[in-house]
């Protein structure tokens, strides 16, 4: 599938929204793309991720890993087309850590996971997580790049779409001076 398909699935499944959000980031935003209205359905995660998977065709990848919640079933499916274990981090006090008895073995090839990267500040969280435990990233994939392709990650990032939403920070936003209300779609709680 090209990058229009890709667009055109997340109007198809209502997962592009529109409004005034609260990024994880800290930053706000009129759009949201909502991930996890796509992989509800397993044959749209199972076409993602088959096209991901295309992407490091020929590479040794031992481990695919994300951040809970909206990279899992990225990176359960992901791991399935590539043949090898998933894992995920998630926050214990606010910190990105490995839990549930997942390990990262020494010297491990990683794939890291997300589903939407905007600054990439989770993604970072991931990697030092497998350096820290000695793995050797072989890249970065993830659905949307929302920089438009301006992030920069230290390694090799594959997205099937790319776009450039404007971001705003939060005393610069043209929507709360609107005085449009402010939603938090995401996983992440924010203070």
């Amino acid at each position: 599938m090209n990058e229009s398909a890709y667009f055109q699935m997340f109007k198809d499944t209502n997962a592009l929204l529109e409004g005034h959000f609260l990024l994880t980031s800290g930053k706000h935003s009129s759009k949201y793309l909502q991930c996890a209205k796509i992989l509800q359905y397993p044959n749209l995660a199972e076409t993602i991720c088959k096209d991901l998977a295309k992407n490091f065709a020929g590479q040794e990848i031992d481990v695919v890993i994300g951040p809970a919640i909206g990279a899992i079933t990225l990176s359960y499916e992901l791991a399935r087309q590539l043949n090898c274990r998933s894992v995920f981090a998630e926050r214990e006090d606010g910190i990105m850590k490995l839990r549930r008895g997942f390990k990262i073995e020494e010297g491990e090839k990683v794939l890291v996971v997300e589903d939407v990267i905007t600054t990439g500040g989770s993604v970072k969280e991931i990697i030092e997580i497998v350096k820290e435990n000695g793995g050797e990233i072989v890249g970065v994939a993830g659905i949307v790049d929302r920089s438009g392709g301006k992030v920069d990650l230290g390694y090799p990032l594959k997205t099937l779409l790319t776009l450039e939403i404007e971001t705003y920070e939060p005393d610069d936003c043209p929507l709360c001076r609107e005085g449009i209300p402010i939603v938090k779609p995401g996983s992440r709680k924010m203070k």
